[in-house]
Order: C-alpha cells, then sequence, then structure tokens
C-alpha cells in the first residue's frame, strides 16, 4: 500500500491523541499480540502500540506487528508505534483528494397515489 509523507503527517495528527490500544510485554510478539492488534486496526483503523523492550528488540517487534497485521507504520517515537490498516468496508479515515468508489443513492419510497375523486364546489 505504501503512505505518503502527507498521509502520514494526517495519521500522526489523528493518532496524537490516543492512548495505546496493544501493549507488547517482555514476552514480545506473540500470536495472541498479533491477533490482538488487528481486531484492534479493524475496529479503529489507526492504533498505537507500546512496547518494552531494548531499541533493537522494539524495532523488530514492531516490524513484525506491521507483517503479521497487514499494517503500515505510520510513526514509531520512543516505545510508541502507530499502526494503521485501512477497512475493507466503510473506512473511518479518508484522506484528502481520495477518491473513493460511488454507491448508487438508496431509492425513495414511493408516495401512496390517493384515489379520491376531487370534489365539485357549487
Amino acid at each position: 500500500m505504501g503512505l505518503t509523507g502527507k498521509q502520514r503527517r494526517y495519521l500522526r495528527a489523528l493518532g496524537h491523541h490516543l492512548h495505546a490500544v496493544v501493549q507488547v510485554g517482555d514476552a514480545g510478539v506473540t500470536d495472541g499480540v498479533i491477533a490482538a492488534t488487528a481486531q484492534a486496526l479493524e475496529t479503529h483503523e489507526l492504533v498505537k502500540v507500546r512496547i518494552a523492550d531494548d531499541r533493537e528488540g522494539r524495532e523488530a517487534a514492531i516490524a513484525q506487528l506491521a507483517e503479521g497485521t497487514g499494517s503500515e507504520i505510520a510513526q514509531v517515537l520512543g516505545r510508541t508505534a502507530l499502526l494503521y490498516k485501512r477497512r475493507k468496508k466503510k473506512p473511518k479515515i479518508r484522506f484528502e483528494g481520495e477518491v473513493l468508489p460511488v454507491e448508487a443513492p438508496p431509492r425513495a419510497a414511493k408516495k401512496p397515489v390517493s384515489r379520491r375523486t376531487p370534489r365539485s364546489r357549487g
């Protein structure tokens, strides 16, 4: 997918006020952590992940999480990473200038036809 610089900047702005939803402990990135991250990405699209490991271990853990969930790394700042994965159905986050497929508008319900005959005035 690959994010552009403007898209990353937009995601960083959105993610600034978020709290970490997933935390990776001393056990590292396990299948359970990947599954929890994938579920959080499906729900929120943009997720902050907190990693408690040394510098080299953090970089490897972030890369492993991104690969395991099929997400993009929007930002890495210290022990916190910001991951983004677009939903297939009804995405919440839309980028500027993005063209989305147009859905047909819902058909309006037809008004019932009045069967009354007009009264004569007289």
